[in-house]
């Protein structure tokens, strides 16, 4: 059984609704009527201060502010308006000079038209081998701020590559036209720059996966069906979700992509906040080969090409199994028009196995054993070639966790036949998959037991032998309190298993110690782009595991709001205010991700690649929170198995 949710506004982080964009884009339109070549590249609530979401009362609703990207192509300028929906007035609309707004949606898709229709582009394909153009397929590529020469770096450009079809739905990544580049002004909508390079044939085979394509399917995996015959253990109310002491608020933001906020867990009557807000404030993925056609590939998914357009609606069965309940999403198009994205969130349950476990075998027939299940919250976001899953997950012992499930098509790059990739892996012959990374960053707005949090660095450290450890074997629990802005630059550490506690110096638990969470980081890369680059400059952010600043109400986006075409921005900046972070409204900015050195079998669609972080009480419950959950089946430890049926393998329901 499947529920679409109707969104409403019942929280002020509700999204906008299609009325109140339609309503917000009208009042702009009319407040500036002489700029009739409007575009509105991003359309979103413009936040509410954070005081008045904590004192949220339905019967006074907050009054709902819009927040608008404008852009005028044919002045080539770029503007903010905010616009109160309350009175339908216009707050402010402001000109930013020198900037560039994110990638639009009706920019890629005029690609076909521009590069077709000029005489060079076609001719410059012809060279490579490309006369039949109808099956073409151009991708576009953010220009970063690297210089195209006799091109002036102040226009409005994309870069864009070529890969053949040789029928609708063939994998055009299979046979990409190597060594030939596009330069696009999109205000102008033409051609105006073209790198080319010595013509590769190109590579051979089809990369074609779908079913009808790999030849005979497997016949022996028989059917799983997961049932809940009383329904989910969950509600949902508009955007907002309770489940098991749970309750949350998400929804899809335009930038960001999936976004959970004022997440809270009912402890003994007792309604206790832990993250104010949480989402992909950046991601960059830098690719490795120095080639003229991929040395300039290095996307931001989020600041540049707006991750919250990208979602996909979701299906029962393929992308989510079991009782399902979905959230759509209300999004605007560059023309200002609503548009709705159907089943763009999915929430369901999932049985994980274990929760604890103990048998007592001196005096006790029977083990205690306690399943564990999760709340589901997730979102599926297609960008170009890569699919990005994102996935919030709420256990029963009071653990948050986040991860990014990696799959779709790996790029790809025509190499000459016999050529071994310096800087990739041959997955086909003539077929070259460059080296890259994906780098995510996760703003943690933490609210642990309330807005005045403590940052400490703990570390797992091994004590030397001595007088008081006269044995060696001595571990103790290294604290490093992070106290201001400049010292909040923070590297994992796996050899001391270091992770960070977000504690609350004001609430204290039962052995008067502050209640607190800590984020169990991803040990991953960091940027692997040399320092002195310019996409170091670019995407900072990427450079360190954690960064933590004091809350500002303009800092989202941790390589800045506007990064398309800026030379860099953002939270490398900000660090150096030197704001105090000692029992304050404290932010963590977690970068975690892969280095992808891609296989034969990451070809010609990749497996899931997954990668997160947690989220784990410290002291925040005086102890295990689960202890109240029934036994399997709700018939105490007896309903479960206690020997192996005849046929049925070695155990059950493991």
């Amino acid at each position: 059984m499947t529920t679409t949710t109707t969104t409403t506004t019942a929280h002020p982080y509700d999204p906008l609704t299609a009325e109140e964009i339609e309503k917000a884009v009208g009042v702009v339109r009319a407040g500036h009527s002489q700029r009739g070549a409007m575009k509105f590249p991003l359309v979103r609530l413009d936040l509410p201060d954070k005081e008045q979401v904590r004192a949220y009362d339905p019967s006074r609703p907050i009054p709902r502010v819009a927040f608008l990207v404008v852009y005028d192509p044919e002045a080539s300028a770029m503007f903010e308006a905010r616009v109160d929906l309350t009175d339908d007035s216009l707050v402010s609309f402001k000109h930013l000079p020198g900037l560039q707004p994110p990638i639009m949606i009706d920019e890629l898709m005029a690609l076909d038209e521009i590069i077709k229709n000029d005489p060079a582009a076609v001719e410059a394909l012809a060279r490579h081998g490309v006369d039949d153009l109808s099956q073409v397929q151009f991708d576009p590529w953010s220009t970063g701020t690297l210089p195209i020469e006799g091109v002036d770096a102040r226009r409005r450009v994309i870069r864009s590559t070529a890969y053949v079809r040789h029928f609708t739905e063939d994998n055009g990544y299979a046979r990409p036209v190597g060594n030939l580049v596009f330069v696009i002004d999109c205000d102008s909508r033409s051609v105006v720059a073209i790198s080319e390079g010595d013509p590769l044939p190109l590579p051979p085979e089809s990369g074609n996966y779908d079913s009808g394509s790999v030849g005979p399917l497997r016949d022996d995996l028989r059917p799983i069906e997961i049932t809940q015959p009383e329904g989910p253990s969950f509600t949902v109310s508009g955007n907002v979700i309770e489940w098991q002491r749970w309750r949350l608020h998400a929804h899809i933001d335009v930038v960001e992509g999936l976004v959970i906020s004022d997440v809270s867990y009912l402890d003994e009557g007792r309604r206790r906040s832990i993250v104010h807000r949480a989402g992909i404030s950046e991601m960059v993925v830098p690719y490795g080969d120095t080639s003229d056609d991929f040395y300039f590939r290095n996307v931001f998914d989020a600041g540049e090409y707006s991750l919250g357009k990208t979602v996909g609606s979701l299906s029962l069965g393929c992308d989510c199994l079991g009782e399902i309940r979905y959230l759509d999403a209300v999004l605007s198009d560059e023309s200002g028009t609503p548009h709705t994205i159907t089943n763009a969130i999915c929430l369901h349950e999932e049985d994980y196995g274990i929760l604890w476990k103990h048998w007592d075998f001196r005096y006790v027939e029977q083990a205690e054993v306690r399943r564990s299940r999760r709340l589901v919250v997730s979102s599926i976001h297609t960008i170009g070639n890569y699919e990005y899953g994102f996935f919030w997950y709420f256990y029963l012992d009071g653990t948050i966790q986040f991860e990014a499930k990696l799959t779709g098509i790996v790029q790809t790059r025509a190499v000459a036949p016999g050529e071994q990739p310096a800087y990739g892996t041959l997955v086909a012959p003539q077929l070259d998959a460059p080296n890259h990374q994906h780098l995510f960053n996760m703003r943690l707005d933490m609210e642990v037991d309330g807005p005045r949090n403590t940052v400490v660095e703990v570390d797992a450290v091994g004590l030397p032998m001595g007088p008081d450890n006269p044995y060696g074997n001595a571990i103790v629990a290294r604290r490093t309190e992070i106290t201001n802005e400049r010292d909040g630059r923070r590297m994992c550490d796996p050899l001391t298993a270091r992770s960070w506690k977000i504690t609350n110096p004001g609430v204290r638990n039962r052995f008067d110690e502050p209640v607190a969470y800590k984020l169990v980081p991803f040990v991953g890369p960091t940027l692997l782009a040399a320092p002195e680059s310019d996409l170091a400059r670019r995407a900072e952010f990427a450079r360190a595991h954690l960064w933590v600043t004091r809350y500002s109400p303009d800092e989202l986006h941790a390589a800045g709001d506007y990064p398309n075409q800026h030379p860099g921005d953002g939270i490398g900046q900000w660090i150096e205010q030197g704001r105090d972070l000692a029992d304050t409204d404290v932010v963590l900015w977690h970068t975690f991700g892969t280095s992808h050195l891609p296989r034969p079998e990451d070809w010609p669609i990749m497996p899931c690649e997954y990668v997160g972080f947690a989220l784990k009480p410290v002291g925040f419950f005086d102890r295990n929170p689960s202890l109240d959950v029934p036994p399997p089946a709700g018939h105490g430890a007896k309903s479960c198995h206690s020997t192996p049926q005849q046929g049925d393998g070695d155990r059950h329901g493991e």
